[in-house]
């Protein structure tokens, strides 16, 4: 992530109607964002949500009151977007892995026992776990974007990570 010293500009802007720098906060944050859902939902869900929490925080960006405060703010729309998606989804039946299109069905398998794994952790390890192993996020990057401090973003993925490796019985 790039520094957030232009982040009040970027945010004045699109209250504006500049599109181009509206562009510029979905480029700089949409990964957070999406992390923030994976940890919460199913991935194709996590996508389409991603782009519905971008409408929402333009149609409500005039009420962010600190710019700076942009990432946690925004993930803040992603958790309740996702409570929200719980509470209206009725309950689908999920293909088996056999239906899955993929070169290497074992990584694809393997993949979504993971994600399934880092869904049942607790919320603060979810997040930052996804954050780190879905988006590629660094401990920085992630306290960047979520509002979190450098220091909870080690803890937490520290202890993600240890919980993560006894739910999939990996020794260190």
């Amino acid at each position: 992530m790039r520094s957030d010293a232009d982040l009040p500009t970027l945010i004045a802007t699109s209250i504006g109607g500049d599109r181009e720098s509206f562009g510029e906060l979905y480029r700089r944050f949409s990964r957070p964002v999406h992390g923030v859902l994976m940890a919460r939902l199913a991935p194709e869900d996590a996508e389409d949500l991603t782009h519905d929490v971008f409408m929402h925080a333009l149609e409500h960006l005039w009420e962010l009151r600190e710019p700076a405060a942009f990432g946690g703010w925004i993930c803040a729309i992603a958790r309740r977007r996702a409570t929200d998606h719980h509470r209206r989804t009725r309950p689908t039946e999920v293909l088996a892995d056999t239906h899955a299109a993929t070169d290497r069905p074992d990584v694809s398998a393997d993949a979504h026992r993971a994600l399934a794994e880092i869904q049942r952790l607790p919320e603060a390890y979810r997040e930052t776990l996804v954050l780190r192993l879905v988006e590629g996020l660094t401990g920085p990057e992630i306290a960047a974007a979520t509002g979190l401090t450098p220091d909870s973003v080690r803890v937490n993925l520290h202890r993600g990570f240890r919980l993560l490796r006894g739910q999939l019985g990996v020794t260190p």
